[in-house]
């Protein structure tokens, strides 16, 4: 992904539950201009053009991607110490990872994380779900996750809409994270009101501000691309490593 600042920490993207590297589009080297530190983006299992995964995840899967699977993409690339910004599912992962991280994680920008499951959220995602049944729409997922686009979408919903996922919350993952946090939400998220991100600040561990986009949804690095580079810029700019 795109390097400036080659000798400064990197800020690592986690991307959302339909989500992969492509779809981050220009975001990633406009960041890394406006940052001037090096700006990586990965594939999580079973997404984009990484190895298919079988299973679908259960109720535990942020905390796995968080205690497994991003320590271990760390041990391959030699990364230390980092930032990390996450939208939506990626936001909560994010937040995880930097609760487990210790000085290791110098920041973290969480994009339309979710806190708990709210009503809005599972009506969001039914919402998609009945739309994605469009085969001209399902079309766009596999234009970017190929013949992986049923297990994304399976994985997705099968988890959020189970039961057994009703209860999940990151408070307990808030309070142990001690770095500096911005959670950055639009006021018209389709997924997810403005409870999560009063709630993540609220129960951060470190010091921790909110950014509330007017009129955006659900994708503000895309809706209004400007004002979350210059407020993320900022944000990390005080990050001197």
């Amino acid at each position: 992904m795109p390097v400036a600042g080659g000798s400064r920490a990197p800020l690592i993207l986690l991307h959302d539950s339909l989500g992969c590297v492509e779809l981050w589009r220009d975001f990633p080297g406009l960041l890394a201009q406006r940052l001037q530190r090096p700006v990586l983006a990965y594939d999580r299992l079973g997404f984009g053009k990484s190895a298919p995964r079988a299973a679908i995840p259960g109720p535990e899967f942020i905390d796995e991607e968080a205690r497994r699977d991003f320590p271990a993409l760390r041990a391959a690339l030699g990364i230390e110490r980092h930032l990390l910004f996450g939208h939506s599912v990626g936001g909560g992962m994010a937040l995880c990872i930097a609760a487990d991280a210790g000085d290791d994680c110098l920041a973290v920008v969480s994009e339309s994380a979710q806190a708990f499951v709210e009503p809005r959220t599972l009506e969001g995602i039914r919402a998609a779900q009945a739309a994605f049944a469009d085969p001209l729409r399902f079309e766009r997922l596999e234009r970017v996750h190929g013949d992986k686009a049923r297990w994304v979408l399976a994985a997705w919903t099968g988890v959020w809409l189970s039961p057994a996922f009703a209860d999940w919350n990151l408070d307990a993952a808030l309070a142990r994270v001690g770095c500096p946090l911005l959670a950055i939400h639009g006021e018209r998220d389709e997924y997810g009101s403005l409870a999560f991100p009063q709630r993540i600040v609220a129960h951060a561990g470190g010091p921790a501000e909110a950014m509330i986009l007017p009129g955006c949804g659900h994708v503000p690095h895309r809706e209004q691309a400007d004002a979350v580079l210059e407020r993320v810029a900022a944000f990390a700019g005080a990050i001197d490593a």
